[in-house]
């Protein structure tokens, strides 16, 4: 059992349980119901086309956030001119929960106890670890740099006292 709905400007092939992400929809009490369904599929290699207000899907918010930045470039050759701008479209993500079809009801198997959004990832790190970070980081570069470039100024020093020798002999 699936449905072709419209949402947002675009179609989304769905079952219930499946797991959407549409544009940033609004949701009353965390239910979604779309009502603007183009078909449904009640049996393999069946397909109708809804009449009237009879077809409606319903779904419950899992998720609410911004995607991936997309970088906009603006480029204007031989004009000096470019112009760069970032974007974050947002999303809401939407389970699938019901299809109501002609009278008949399709439900997901899964129960909504299983289904509960789950608590955020790992924060950020405390800010006395990146302090931590940070002056080891710093003291590894001093310790480097050191090591690399103490014998690049001698040698550029003794090769400026030669250069100026090799002057006076010439002379």
């Amino acid at each position: 059992m699936y449905a072709v709905i419209r949402a947002g400007g675009k179609q989304y092939r769905v079952a219930p349980g499946d797991v959407i992400r549409v544009e940033k929809t609004p949701a009353s009490h965390g239910k979604v119901d779309f009502t603007d369904v183009l078909a449904v599929s009640a049996e393999e290699g069946q397909i109708g086309r809804p009449k009237g207000d009879g077809a409606r899907v319903t779904g419950r918010v899992v998720e609410e956030g911004r995607g991936d930045k997309v970088l906009v470039f603006h480029f204007k050759r031989k004009k000096q001119y470019k112009k760069l701008a970032g974007h974050r479209q947002p999303f809401t993500a939407v389970k699938i929960t019901e299809i109501v079809f002609d009278g008949h009801t399709f439900k997901s198997s899964e129960s909504e106890a299983e289904t509960a959004p789950k608590p955020r990832k790992k924060a950020k790190a405390a800010p006395e670890e990146h302090v931590a970070e940070h002056k080891h980081a710093v003291e590894h570069h001093a310790a480097h740099a050191k090591a690399t470039h103490a014998g690049g100024k001698a040698k550029a020093s003794a090769h400026k006292k030669s250069a100026g020798k090799s002057s006076k002999r010439k002379k």
